[in-house]
C-alpha cells in the first residue's frame, strides 16, 4: 500500500477521533500488540519503508493521536488501537 493508502484507511478508522486512538510503529505487530495488553481495536499496516512508517505516525501525532517515537530495528508496521 501506499502512504497515503494507509493514512486513508488509519482515517476511516479514526473517524476524527483522533484523541481517542493510540499510533505506533513497529518491526513485529503480533509482540507489539501483545506488549499493549491485546488491545481489541488493534489495526496494523505495512509500510514499504522505515521513512514512510515514521512519516505516517508523525502526521498522525501531531492531529492528536497519542503515541511516541520509537518502533524498533526495521520498523515498517504502523499500528493503531
Amino acid at each position: 500500500m501506499t502512504e497515503q493508502e494507509i493514512k486513508a484507511e488509519i482515517e476511516a478508522h479514526i473517524k476524527g477521533k483522533y484523541s481517542s486512538w493510540t499510533i505506533g510503529i513497529t518491526d513485529d505487530p503480533d509482540r507489539r500488540r501483545t506488549e499493549h495488553g491485546n488491545p481489541k481495536y488493534w489495526h496494523h499496516w505495512y509500510a514499504t519503508t522505515e521513512e514512510v512508517a515514521r512519516r505516517i505516525e508523525s502526521y498522525f501525532i501531531e492531529k492528536g493521536c497519542k503515541g511516541d517515537v520509537g518502533g524498533g530495528e526495521n520498523p515498517n508496521y504502523v499500528y493503531i488501537f
